[in-house]
């Protein structure tokens, strides 16, 4: 069964991240590159965000007893294997699990630019997924 209070906590924190990546949003591509508050928030949230949703998908999986994933890119693969969400959803998921990478790993060399227009092009991505998830608990 899947445990509601693991992913309600979740969606909880995720709330509060998306809504802040969301404000970041009020600024203009200048403003943000130039201000490391304005950017290291963003770039923190994101990551965030992005791990929650993989733990929550991660959780699922789980719990269903589906093929255990060996890449954080498979877990929205999986979920979309099992009809939990669209493959449309999970092709931009994946591609949100690889930008997670590059946030944890390759943030020496992150641009800037690319940042922004991933949060301003994708932050719905991210809030449909969530949506999804808080329809199953």
């Amino acid at each position: 069964m899947v445990r509601k209070d693991v992913i309600a906590l979740r969606l909880g924190k995720l709330s509060n991240y998306l809504q802040t990546i969301r404000a970041v949003l009020r600024y203009d591509l200048d403003r943000f590159k130039e201000d490391p508050f304005i950017h290291g928030t963003a770039e923190r949230y994101l990551h965030l965000s992005i791990e929650c949703l993989l733990d929550i998908g991660n959780h699922l999986i789980a719990d269903r007893g589906y093929r255990k994933p060996t890449t954080y890119g498979e877990i929205p693969k999986i979920l979309a294997e099992e009809g939990v969400i669209g493959q449309d959803l999970a092709d931009r998921m994946t591609g949100m699990a690889a930008f997670r990478n590059i946030l944890v790993h390759d943030y020496l060399e992150l641009d800037l630019a690319k940042v922004y227009i991933l949060i301003k092009e994708r932050l719905g991505d991210l809030e449909e997924l969530a949506a999804i998830y808080a329809n199953l608990i």
